[in-house]
């Protein structure tokens, strides 16, 4: 018996990297799994697939996560396909990193719209449906929400505001049984850091207490155990993944 039998979760951005693992560790534990991102193409055809596999129903929405109107009508046809929903795991993001002084006003939106109003998008749209029953909202920080970082100012103010925005919405809809947390990965081995050289990453693990790089597991498994009735008790908080880095 898994730890989410019955429940439908829905995983934004999750055709590769944190958000395919998420997924794929939440189906494990028996939840269907709705996903979107905002071209499905054979990957995410092949993500669908890979999660049915394990016995669960897996469906992928195209959608512009940054789009208000978007949100709602993909929202509304999920509900329609899967019944419910249970879990939400805010997970879209992107990069466009660059100094302050020579960042573009549309570097600046874009990374603000997919990243954070992409969360309140499907926050606004999934809260109605949820609070007959309760539910798990998680938001996909990072640690740069949390310190920051120089040439990232768009993506660690979008990170922050996942963090103030998950504290807000468990204050606000805790009395309908629904929680809401973040989580604050670190240096995450994806094919994001692939394209890092080996000198630069073994930099990067230099300032790491456990001197590796995490996994997409390693966040999975702090995803299921946000969705689960194992934290029935923990909500407004940010769990940082990042193997002691931001100490």
């Amino acid at each position: 018996m898994g730890l989410l039998d019955g429940k439908t979760a829905i995983v934004t951005g999750a055709a590769r990297g944190i958000g395919k693992a998420i997924a794929l560790k939440f189906a494990q534990e028996g939840a269907n799994i709705a996903f979107t991102d905002l071209v499905i193409d054979e990957n995410a055809e092949a993500t669908a697939k890979e999660i049915e596999t394990l016995g669960v129903k897996a469906k992928a929405y195209a959608s512009n996560a940054a789009s208000f109107e978007d949100t709602a009508k993909v929202v509304e046809a999920i509900h329609a396909d899967f019944g419910r929903i249970d879990i939400l795991v805010n997970n879209a993001g992107i990069t466009r990193d660059g100094l302050m002084m020579r960042m573009t006003e549309q570097q600046w939106d874009m990374v603000i719209n997919v990243n954070l109003k992409s969360a309140f998008n499907f926050i606004h749209a999934c809260t109605p449906i949820m609070r007959q029953k309760a539910g798990s909202i998680i938001n996909m920080a990072s640690v740069v929400g949390v310190h920051g970082n120089a040439g990232q100012a768009n993506y660690s103010a979008s990170k922050a505001g996942m963090i103030a925005l998950a504290k807000s919405i468990a204050q606000e809809l805790g009395s309908r049984g629904i929680r809401a947390n973040a989580i604050a990965p670190g240096f995450i081995m994806t094919a994001m850091t692939d394209a890092l050289s080996e000198e630069v990453k073994a930099e990067w693990c230099k300032k790491i207490p456990l001197r590796r790089g995490g996994t997409p597991e390693d966040v999975a498994n702090i995803a299921t155990f946000l969705a689960s009735d194992m934290s029935s008790y923990v909500s407004g908080q940010v769990i940082q993944v990042d193997g002691g880095m931001n100490m």
